[in-house]
């Protein structure tokens, strides 16, 4: 098995050199370090309850997309690889609306007010009705859009694979700036997902670099170094920030691979604290903790105030977690052969377990009080009901 930095790897080195050159690297003989390790038996403490199911599309493709479902307004709005939207009723599964794009899609789903925004793996970024799913607008730009356009009611901001951060004008999709970053060598398969952050979009790219620019001027407000090029070759030099980064209040928590997870003041740039880790499933905030999973499967909660490390839990090395969610007293991951992992946020105690679905769920997975939503790399959108035993 592949863990998801190497697996994200060799995708992108099979895209530059062909497939050939990466076989034949690890022989069925040959001692893997990074072999997932095997799950042992836990003391099962969380009762878990399927509350819905549903159908979409063809979830992640082919892509190895991560095209992330949104919570609003009690509705879950989510997106399939194959270009199907659909908008589903959180509390009981019915689905509102569902409508073919008819372009296959690799990001998602942004939303503010009456819209949702999707993009593209053909290039292009689209604006759609958060009622109907309808087509309000679309833009082409230079590269895959890997993660969820966003908007604010003047402007849309996206990200593209290869290294642009661009905004478009809200009503009519026209663009307004496009900003570049320097894109190294060698990069993973993916982009962080970019945040509106009052005047301010903000995102992070493949050079480990966490840049503000300003929404009206397309100008660089503030930049913040997440994460240096270390080594000699060109794979220990990989950095790129590509999972979702947290915000609260005006301090903003993002990881790197083969960096570091760092709390960054959003008015300023300032770097408020770092510790050292690989991550490219993205942040999570609970309790007052930062909770990440690293690249080796090591699940860490740090204290927001960078006083250091609450706990750390070393049972899931290797699996491919997805970002941490914090659900009631719990922190849930999903791995790769997607088991759901329940993780006590006071110790990091595995205290549940349940398989949602085979193929995994590398998407980010959203909480609302004591309801999980998942959504699998089939397709499958589901709710679980999360509560302690008695």
């Amino acid at each position: 098995m592949k863990s998801a930095g190497r697996l994200l790897l060799i995708l992108s080195l099979s895209i530059m050199t062909g497939c050939s050159t990466v076989k034949g690297w690890f022989s069925d003989d040959d001692y893997d370090p990074r072999e997932p390790v095997e799950l042992q038996k836990i003391d099962e403490q969380v009762k878990v309850k399927n509350a819905w199911s549903r159908g979409v599309g063809d979830g992640q493709g082919d892509g190895l997309y991560k095209i992330n479902p949104l919570l609003v307004n009690g509705n879950i709005y989510s997106a399939s690889a194959e270009g199907e939207v659909a908008s589903v009723d959180a509390a009981t599964g019915r689905v509102r609306w569902k409508r073919d794009v008819e372009l296959a899609l690799s990001g998602g789903v942004g939303h503010h007010a009456d819209s949702l925004f999707v993009g593209a793996s053909e290039g292009a970024v689209m604006r759609l009705s958060a009622d109907s799913g309808a087509e309000i607008w679309r833009a082409s730009v230079s590269g895959e859009v890997l993660s969820a356009p966003q908007g604010n009611g003047k402007f849309v901001v996206a990200q593209t694979y290869d290294g642009k951060l661009m905004g478009f004008d809200y009503d009519t999709g026209d663009i307004r700036w496009t900003y570049m970053s320097d894109v190294p060598v060698l990069t993973l398969r993916g982009t962080g997902t970019p945040m509106i952050i009052g005047d301010n979009a903000v995102a992070g790219f493949a050079d480990g670099k966490l840049v503000a620019i300003n929404l009206r001027s397309g100008n660089v407000a503030w930049e913040a170094r997440i994460a240096i090029p270390q080594g000699t070759s060109e794979i220990e030099r990989i950095v790129d920030i590509d999972g979702s980064m947290a915000l609260q209040g005006s301090d903003l928590y993002v990881a790197s691979y083969q960096g570091r997870l760092a709390a960054i003041d959003t008015r300023s740039g300032r770097k408020l604290w770092q510790r050292s880790v690989s991550s490219v499933s993205g942040v999570g905030v609970g309790f007052g903790n930062v909770y990440v999973a690293d690249d080796d499967g090591t699940v860490s909660a740090y204290l927001r105030n960078g006083q250091g490390v609450r706990w750390q839990n070393i049972d899931l090395g290797f699996r491919e977690l997805s970002r941490p969610v914090p659900i009631n007293s719990y922190v849930a991951v999903v791995d790769f052969e997607g088991y759901l992992h329940f993780l006590s946020q006071v110790d990091g105690e595995i205290v549940g377990r349940i398989k949602v679905d085979s193929g995994g769920a590398r998407a980010d997975m959203i909480a609302k009080g004591n309801r999980l939503f998942v959504y699998t790399n089939d397709g499958a959108l589901k709710a679980y009901d999360v509560e302690s035993r008695d």
